[in-house]
């Protein structure tokens, strides 16, 4: 029993022994960290004024300059545009430029949602909107952005039919933009806009869809003509109509047709004849 306890008291002093330990260590760090820091001032003050061409540094209106010291970021953010100090031998820099940049995604082969293999390429615009984060997060952060594109682009077009892919482009390019801006947020990249630029179709597939739109297109221009017809035959029914209320208009239009003929074929001669005396023949011979 006694041992069970004592193993217990020991347990609980664990904790405080390692908690004390830590805070030791860090106060020692702070320490040395002063002492160097005034180390470093008496450097700056002793090699007066050649220091200053190490110590002041200029980045420009679209940098910033995220600042280490004794491998730890500096309070304050990143620093810039302008002039920034920095102290030698204790302090490091790195650059970051916050202009927007252009991805050209590389074509990807991609199996969409009903099997068809298609070959598409995009174009991503992107910036870094947070120094800090972009340089204390991440390794790399413009190269891990042009590895999720790439990513984002198959997994995205893989999920959609060929149809959707044609004809919904800017659908797609809008839920790419989101996806990409929401995984790089932790990375101080911010994605403004997403562009699909093509999409190849395997020769066959062309050859098959162009003979399916053809044969479409003679479809419609079939429907096109029947119906025309349709029109212009009730057109003459409604004609011979009117012209048979009135023997006087299918004269007329007898001696229209005869003056456009001649129009036509200024060497034909025309006689007419009226239609009255065939029709005296045709009752004639009828009787007959």
């Amino acid at each position: 029993m006694t041992t069970i306890l004592e193993m217990s008291s020991r347990q609980h002093l664990y904790p405080t022994i390692i908690g004390n330990t830590n805070e030791d260590v860090d106060s020692e760090s702070k320490t040395c960290g002063k002492i160097l820091v005034v180390l470093s001032w008496i450097l700056v003050i002793v090699t007066m004024p050649f220091s200053l061409f190490i110590c002041f540094k200029v980045v420009q209106e679209y940098e910033r300059a995220v600042i280490f010291r004794l491998g730890r970021l500096l309070s304050g953010g990143a620093k810039g545009p302008g002039i920034f100090f920095i102290l030698p031998c204790i302090d490091s820099y790195a650059r970051v430029d916050l202009r927007t940049r252009t991805y050209d995604v590389p074509p990807q082969e991609v199996l969409t949602k009903d099997s068809v293999t298609v070959s598409v390429d995009a174009v991503v615009y992107y910036r870094v909107h947070n120094a800090t984060i972009s340089i204390a997060n991440v390794e790399n952060a413009h190269h891990s952005t042009r590895l999720l594109a790439q990513t984002t682009l198959r997994n995205t077009m893989g999920t959609r039919p060929l149809h959707e892919i044609l004809s919904e482009r800017e659908t797609i390019s809008g839920n790419m933009q989101i996806s990409l801006d929401e995984a790089t947020e932790a990375w101080g990249i911010k994605v403004e806009r997403v562009e699909i630029k093509d999409v190849r179709l395997p020769v066959q597939l062309q050859r098959a869809m162009a003979a399916e739109a053809e044969a479409a297109r003679e479809a419609r221009a079939k429907v096109i003509a029947a119906e025309g017809e349709q029109k212009a035959s009730r057109a003459l029914r409604e004609a011979s109509e009117v012209i048979g209320d009135s023997p006087a208009a299918l004269q007329l239009r007898y001696l229209q047709t005869l003056n456009t003929i001649s129009a036509e074929k200024n060497s034909t001669i025309v006689f007419p004849l009226p239609i009255d005396l065939l029709t005296y023949f045709i009752k004639a011979k009828e009787e007959s």
